[in-house]
């Protein structure tokens, strides 16, 4: 009976200073915020490791904990698309509320952090993981910017990422810009080029024959005068 009255206050403390020693030493790769009105429930977002599939993504999902923790571990999920989980679906994971049996309570928000980022960039098949090829994983890496932006807790909690991404948009587009410029100057210049070939061609043409013509009528004032010449003797 003890034990049941102070385990809301033993999740509320024991939340409290996770989230201290996380801001303290941050995870890589990784930032948790929980909701301000609900301790008990947090958001995170990974930001895709370099040489892995998922470079240049951010990935938003959610640490739903029972009041029972750190004696019972939380449910763990997905929402935005990454060809590795399913999305809003309760994940299979040796840290996460599938498999209280395997649960530490000595283990915190840091480690269960780590602990599905190390997952998620492995194959290790799970409840809740999907297969998905890896060209299809960077292609929702890219998706993942404009995807995230859509969420309005995700806007909330993560201010600072929210201005990473958009600057990162803004970049891209710069960059699609340049690249239409660069597309269109080469069309531009191929067209001038095709265009000057055409009205060069009867002006070539016409020089050759005036050539072959001035080239025939010298050869015919040769023969014309070493037969004179012929003659005379």
């Amino acid at each position: 009976m003890v034990i049941m009255n102070r385990k809301p206050n033993t999740a509320t403390a024991r939340l409290k200073q996770d989230y201290l020693r996380l801001k303290k030493d941050p995870v890589p790769y990784v930032v948790a915020e929980p909701v301000p009105s609900n301790i008990l429930e947090w958001h995170y977002v990974v930001n895709g490791p370099e040489s892995t599939p998922y470079e240049g993504g951010f990935y938003h999902g959610k640490l739903v904990f029972p009041r029972e923790f750190p004696f019972k571990p939380p449910s763990i999920y997905m929402t935005t698309p990454n060809g590795r989980f399913k999305v809003n679906t309760r994940l299979c994971l040796s840290i996460s509320d599938f498999h209280p049996d395997t649960w530490n309570p000595a283990w915190s928000v840091s480690t269960i952090l780590t602990g599905l980022l190390s997952f998620m960039i492995e194959k290790s098949p799970t409840l809740g993981s999907i297969e998905t090829p890896d060209y299809e994983k960077r292609l929702l890496a890219s998706q993942s910017l404009e995807y995230n932006l859509k969420d309005s807790t995700f806007c909330e909690l993560f201010p600072d990422t929210v201005s990473a991404i958009k600057a990162e948009l803004e970049h891209r587009k710069e960059l699609e810009k340049q690249a239409r410029h660069q597309s269109t100057a080469s069309e531009v210049s191929s067209l001038i080029r095709d265009q000057f070939q055409r009205e060069q061609s009867p002006l070539h043409s016409a020089l050759t024959n005036l050539i072959v013509i001035v080239g025939f009528a010298a050869f015919a004032y040769t023969v014309k005068y070493v037969l004179r010449s012929i003659a005379t003797e």
